[in-house]
């Protein structure tokens, strides 16, 4: 699971663009391309991006988890 990426799929899915994402989460649009580059994220800043693309990547990363006993 690379979170940049998934990221990335998500804004183009919709057909946004880094600079709209940017805007929306108050950063740089160079930071947002740093984002999809970025296999791990804090969580306050998904929540941001999550809010802004109105898509919840906690349960994409869920959904990853795998649990041993």
């Amino acid at each position: 699971m690379h979170i940049g990426k998934m990221i990335e799929q998500e804004l183009r899915r919709q057909e946004r663009t880094p600079a709209w994402l940017a805007r929306k989460i108050a950063c740089d649009r160079t930071n947002v391309y740093k984002i999809f580059a970025r296999e791990s994220i804090d969580t306050q800043l998904l929540v941001a991006i999550s809010k802004a693309l109105n898509h919840n990547f906690f349960l994409d990363i869920a959904a990853t988890l795998t649990f041993c006993e």
